[in-house]
């Protein structure tokens, strides 16, 4: 919430290709980042129009393909309706698996070169995850990317991985390094995998 400036820092800075995030223009800084959380905020309107929300002027064939990419076809072609299927009112009508493509389907639409991922897959179940890790694979490339995880999985092909222990940074590196050290993250990762 500090790098879209949802909350001011109160000490230190945040740089974006060394511009300290207080000198760019609120609107410019938000243009610049998509989110994909694990509450997906979805209107009782059409597939195409929750996808394409706050991006109008993306044509058909654009919001066509970011679904492709996102995976999202897979459902969205076995709909009655297709593209202009109701959601239902706060997607009521789509699995949660569901609602991550669309959401992720609407970060690669808006196309931007920051993207977070704030527990996108923690409410979904193995094969739902998969084909979520499958479409942010997609997302990722070409971006920086910052993604909040309990999931170990989710985060396991990161080029760094920050481990915090009640607000506090207790352990930073690579998922071989972090494993290597024997510490929180090693501990954290022998608990999910050991079922």
């Amino acid at each position: 919430k500090l790098i879209p400036r949802f909350y001011e820092i109160n000490s230190g800075d945040i740089f974006i290709d060394g511009y300290s995030i207080h000198d760019i223009k609120l609107k410019s800084l938000r243009t610049q980042i998509a989110k994909v959380s694990q509450d997906i905020l979805l209107f009782n309107d059409t597939i195409e129009n929750n996808i394409s929300y706050a991006m109008p002027e993306k044509s058909v064939q654009e919001i066509h393909d970011a679904a492709k990419r996102a995976h999202a076809t897979e459902f969205i072609d076995k709909l009655p309706d297709n593209y202009q299927s109701i959601v239902g009112d706060k997607g009521v009508l789509l699995s949660g698996g569901q609602k991550q493509r669309i959401a992720i389907a609407r970060a690669l639409l808006k196309d931007s070169p920051i993207l977070i991922f704030d527990e996108a897959t923690s409410a979904l179940d193995t094969e739902s995850e998969q084909q979520i890790q499958n479409a942010m694979e997609a997302l990722r490339k070409n971006r920086t990317t910052f993604t909040i995880a309990h999931r170990l999985s989710t985060i396991e092909n990161a080029d760094r991985i920050v481990v915090l222990d009640k607000g506090t940074i207790v352990e930073s590196g690579s998922h071989g390094e972090l494993l290597a050290k024997d510490g929180l993250y090693a501990k954290l990762h022998q608990l999910q995998y050991s079922g």
